[in-house]
């Protein structure tokens, strides 16, 4: 393998994809539902409708990723399933009625869902290989998060909402774009002995599986937020610009997290411990139905409760499996999310007709619920 140069341009390369990339769901996670609504769907529709995605993530995943460790290209695997992504979406964008959509949703899920778990693996070989951290180039996603969180709200002030499946079409051809600028890991295929990798006993590890259904629990307990804030908060009064503000501000927080994360010396477990006690103070104030003043400041806590369980997550998991089956390792990882968020995404439709921001009370449980395995992680001790 040619030796990599530390001054090659990785880190901004990956930088503007990770940018690229999170303007995706900079869009879709709050105004998603506001487009699926336009489209006649009900709430318990809506809910449905977001788990299936989680769903088929479930099972496409990991197949997906194994077929691209095989491969041995994880560059090639980011350039298709970006690409695919428009496919998908495009085809969404034609879709009316609840059983079209559902349909079209699912293929979108299929084509598009391995994108994030193939991105942190690439990124953290390549970042690992030069010596650098993974937060600091991280948080360009963050950082267009929020701009696609405030641009999208002032669009939808001038558009109608069923034109927002454009923006996303869009936001996936720039990602392709970008894909095609990364630089390529890998020169060769993994043979078959590589293939016998530590993904495999992942499995087998009793604190893979607790650390793993910790942060599922505790990252499936944003369900509720993600899936209905915007309903919740436009049907209370606030304007598409204020629900972009409100989501930017937690995720600006996320970004002063992930740019001092190299210099913080906490383990992955630690991380995850602290996500977990923010969620359930996180939901736990969201049930009081906050005024506006206490929910900004309630909104910052998603810096922790995102930000920090998903830095010590995939730190795990890194370090735990190794680089010979990155996408796998990580694939695998992801799947035990998603069975936790599908589950939470269907519970938050059926939890907000019945018990609106009452529903938050159980998100925190969940949260409580995935600090509570990291006893069972405590043990494990990772090496560098």
């Amino acid at each position: 393998m040619t030796p990599l140069r530390p001054a090659d341009n990785f880190g901004l390369r990956l930088a503007v994809f990770y940018g690229c990339l999170f303007i995706i769901p900079g869009i879709q996670m709050p105004f998603f539902p506001l487009w699926l609504k336009a489209r006649g769907l009900d709430a318990a529709a809506i809910g449905y409708v977001l788990a299936l995605s989680v769903t088929v993530r479930i099972f496409a995943v990991p197949v997906i990723n194994r077929a691209i460790d095989r491969a041995g290209n994880l560059r090639g695997g980011l350039i298709a399933t970006s690409f695919a992504g428009v496919a998908g979406f495009a085809i969404l964008g034609f879709a009316y009625g609840f059983v079209a959509i559902l349909f079209a949703v699912a293929f979108a899920a299929l084509v598009s869902g391995p994108l994030m778990s193939l991105a942190d693996a690439y990124a953290l070989k390549g970042l690992n290989a030069r010596k650098r951290a993974y937060g600091p180039v991280r948080l360009w996603g963050s950082a267009t998060f929020i701009a696609a969180n405030i641009s999208s709200g002032l669009l939808l002030a001038v558009i109608a909402t069923e034109n927002l499946i454009w923006l996303i079409v869009a936001a996936y051809v720039l990602l392709g774009t970008a894909a095609l600028w990364l630089h390529s890991l890998e020169p060769r295929p993994v043979s078959n002995v590589d293939h016998k990798s530590p993904a495999g006993h992942l499995w087998q590890s009793s604190q893979f599986l607790a650390i793993a259904v910790a942060a599922g629990l505790i990252q499936a307990s944003h369900a509720l937020y993600y899936g209905f804030s915007a309903l919740d908060w436009t049907a209370k009064g606030f304007g598409s610009l204020t629900v972009g503000l409100l989501w930017g501000l937690g995720v600006a927080v996320e970004i002063g997290l992930f740019a001092v994360s190299g210099r913080l010396r906490l383990s992955p477990i630690a991380f995850v411990a602290i996500g977990a006690a923010a969620a359930v103070v996180r939901w736990g104030a969201m049930s009081f139905d906050p005024p506006m003043a206490v929910l900004a400041l309630i909104q910052c806590l998603h810096g922790l409760s995102f930000g920090a369980t998903h830095l010590g997550a995939i730190q795990f998991i890194a370090r735990a499996a190794g680089d010979k089956q990155a996408a796998a390792a990580q694939g695998d990882f992801s799947t035990i999310l998603a069975i936790a968020s599908a589950g939470a995404a269907a519970a938050s439709g059926l939890l907000y007709n019945a018990f609106g921001d009452l529903g938050y009370v159980v998100m925190a449980a969940m949260a409580a619920l995935g600090g509570a395995c990291l006893v069972l992680a405590r043990p494990m001790r990772v090496k560098s």
